[in-house]
């Protein structure tokens, strides 16, 4: 069905969409090319949200030269107004004449999902859909996810040594993993809305979960802490350095005055429901995250969050950074504590596992199998 030349154009495409990976939340990442006579004659792709899109941009370099061509799009054009400036897609590419589109998937957006490649079809724009369909969905898959369900994607990722521990028996953590990984788990800082810890996290190495010592830097995450008590400090360099992108979990039981000196620095403080040991209902948390516009999480731990997180299937990825050191003891913390499970049958697993090598360490990286 697909040629040679349909599948080098459409990996042009997701290769300008991926380019934007981290500026266009909540928007997906869109890539766009115009082909006349088997060449490339225009391009574009989605910037970063609020801006024109991919195949606006490619319409508007093809110029009159689109007339007659073929645009290739790894999402399904949009048929909305997402702003005055912003016409719908499906508007641009009728008024510019192209004759066919090829995309990799339909938008599950509802304001979309068909209305546009039907739009295309009524206006006599021969349209054809599924090329490169898993690369595409696995691109934009925290759009997806939040578009689909209201919720953000969430990732969990830890450093441990070979035999599985994130620290010594004295706690200590500094620094299991080498260069590469850490700047590996930089990057994936770049590139979610918000960075997420427990409160033991903070008041033990007390870190910025900023982003660092990388190229191309494109933001720094809003930074989440769970902390049912409200026991963070306002020495805290969560709560010293940009203040504003800090949102503190905290539960009804928390302290009223302590609450008012938190929220004093510029920080937000979200009161969640607890359950009756203290704990924070994890699912109805992201729901509320996903309402503020969080689209993606990356939660660092410790071993008691990602329990949490794991055991209330919230998790869709896991990354696991491997050093070649043995710590051992049984005192020392794994990447996830809480309960644990009785029965091998009742393990979590991952699926569609891969491995990076990162320097001296290993990047073991999978999805949850919900």
């Amino acid at each position: 069905m697909w040629t040679d030349n349909d599948i080098k154009f459409m990996r042009e495409a997701l290769r300008l969409a991926k380019s934007a990976q981290g500026k266009t939340s909540p928007d997906p990442m869109v890539g766009a090319v115009i082909v006349k006579n088997q060449t490339i004659i225009a391009s574009g792709y989605h910037a970063e949200q609020a801006t024109p899109h991919a195949e606006a941009w490619a319409i508007k370099k093809a110029g009159k030269k689109a007339r007659g061509g073929t645009l290739y799009v790894n999402l399904e054009p949009c048929c909305f107004f997402e702003a005055k400036n912003n016409p719908p897609c499906t508007k641009i590419i009728i008024e510019s004449g192209i004759k066919k589109v090829i995309t990799s998937m339909q938008d599950p957006n509802p304001c979309v999902n068909g209305k546009g490649i039907q739009a295309l079809i009524s206006a006599g724009i021969e349209v054809k859909t599924g090329l490169l369909e898993d690369e595409a969905k696995k691109l934009n898959e925290i759009f997806i996810k939040n578009i689909t369900t209201g919720y953000p994607f969430v990732i969990i990722k830890a450093a441990m040594s070979l035999d599985g521990k994130i620290a010594t028996k004295t706690g200590e953590s500094k620094w299991i993993t080498g260069e590469k990984a850490r700047q590996k788990g930089a990057e994936l800082r770049n590139i979610v809305d918000a960075v997420m810890v427990g409160i033991g996290t903070v008041l033990k190495d007390d870190p910025q979960l900023t982003v660092r010592n990388i190229r191309n830097k494109i933001k720094d995450p809003q930074k989440i802490i769970l902390d049912p008590q409200c026991k963070i400090t306002l020495k805290n360099k969560v709560l010293r350095i940009n203040p504003k992108a800090t949102i503190v979990i905290a539960s009804k039981k928390a302290s009223k005055n302590k609450i008012r000196k938190v929220t004093s620095t510029g920080a937000k403080v979200l009161i969640a429901d607890t359950d009756k040991n203290g704990k924070f209902n994890m699912n109805k948390l992201m729901r509320n995250l996903g309402s503020m516009g969080i689209t993606s999480i990356l939660i660092e731990g410790g071993g008691k969050t990602h329990a949490a997180a794991l055991s209330s299937g919230i998790v869709d990825k896991a990354y696991f950074f491997i050093a070649p050191k043995i710590i051992g003891g049984k005192n020392a913390i794994t990447p996830v504590e809480g309960k644990g499970i009785s029965l091998l049958l009742k393990a979590i697993r991952v699926k569609g596992l891969k491995t990076e090598q990162l320097g001296n360490d290993i990047l073991l990286s999978g999805y949850i199998l919900k």
